[in-house]
């Protein structure tokens, strides 16, 4: 499905280009700052595509003989202005596949994401920069994910849609420049993590937070979240945000003996650091670097995987093993932009 969600992209455009309301900086300017009456929706976002493909024959520096990447990446927001209140709602996906000849090409997953916030607000100040708002954010991914460096890695999957699945449900204040910035905190935060019993269940201390055999986990916390977007110029795009979350009901776990056998605490604070740039070569083409940084204490790191065929450690070979416990992705593309 996916892969003709990957093919079906240009088409895409199309639909979105003759769809789109074509607002000037500063009409969108007046809308949140000055006019006290005005209702309207306001809406953009970018839309890449990129694509790789090599094809090698006796060459003596050897290399992949024939392989192709796909990568996809939407990140849009639609916004509803209406007298005091405000509904905005932002919407990040991106989703690539590796294809190799060495692996009678069998796509392997580079890239999979699903993050979705709606945020309602009520004005507070004349000046239209703070607000009393409600907000939902929900994470997840596409397709199944697979530890490829492990032998048979096609045997198991280690994640799929809903496992894990992210919930998160909060009350607090929105602070607001015009469109380019929001910082929102809040003091009262529910998050609900799930996934499949079949995760849960393959590691004696659960996965992904959740509990051995457990198919949900409650957390109440304190959440900020941060957004800043800019043309830096009419070629250059840069976008960033950061996600804290601290669980006011976190504890040390501990064994049957009283030994405790995972420390945490509202100190151990849950981050997401986004960043992308996008830099118009051309109308369509454009050159995309982005990098995602994740820290987690309910997603340790380990050096060693268990091998299925012997049930023996083996230690990893990998070139960020120097992280530790962080999670982070980076992308570099050429590829086909289209900004609505």
């Amino acid at each position: 499905m996916i892969r003709y969600f990957l093919l079906l992209c240009p088409l895409m455009l199309s639909g979105v280009a003759g769809a789109q309301l074509h607002q000037t900086d500063d009409v969108r300017k007046s809308l949140v700052v000055e006019s006290k009456d005005t209702a309207a929706w306001i809406r953009g976002g970018v839309l890449t595509v990129g694509i790789n493909q090599g094809f090698l024959h006796n060459w003596a520096a050897g290399g992949e003989v024939a392989s192709l990447t796909v990568n996809a990446q939407v990140s849009g927001y639609l916004n509803r202005i209406y007298h005091k209140h405000i509904w905005t709602n932002n919407l990040d996906m991106t989703y690539g596949l590796f294809y190799g000849y060495s692996n009678a090409f069998v796509p392997k997953k580079i890239d999979d994401r699903i993050d979705f916030t709606s945020k309602y607000g009520l004005q507070l100040d004349k000046q239209k920069h703070f607000y009393l708002s409600g907000l939902f954010n929900f994470k997840s991914q596409f397709t199944k994910g697979y530890n490829y460096s492990v032998p048979n890695w096609d045997s198991f999957s280690t994640s799929r849609f809903l496992s894990p699945g992210y919930f998160t449900g909060a009350v607090g204040i929105d602070y607001r420049r015009e469109n380019y910035l929001t910082l929102f905190l809040s003091p009262l935060a529910a998050r609900v993590t799930v996934a499949d019993r079949y995760y849960t269940s393959m590691l004696p201390e659960g996965m992904f937070g959740i509990e051995y055999n457990k198919s949900s986990r409650f957390e109440l916390g304190a959440y900020f979240t941060g957004r800043y977007q800019t043309e830096i110029n009419k070629k250059l795009l840069f976008k960033t945000r950061v996600d804290l979350y601290a669980n006011y009901l976190a504890r040390d776990k501990k064994d049957s003996l009283g030994n405790v056998v995972k420390k945490d605490n509202p100190g151990n604070i849950d981050i997401l650091w986004d960043n992308f740039f996008s830099y118009k070569l051309s109308k369509f083409l454009s050159l995309t670097v982005a990098a995602t940084f994740i820290y987690d204490n309910d997603l340790p790191y380990s050096n060693t995987y268990t091998d299925p065929t012997t049930n023996n450690e083996v230690k990893k070979d990998e070139p960020g093993e120097g992280l530790g416990w962080w999670q982070m992705k980076q992308l570099l593309a050429i590829g086909l932009e289209y900004r609505f």
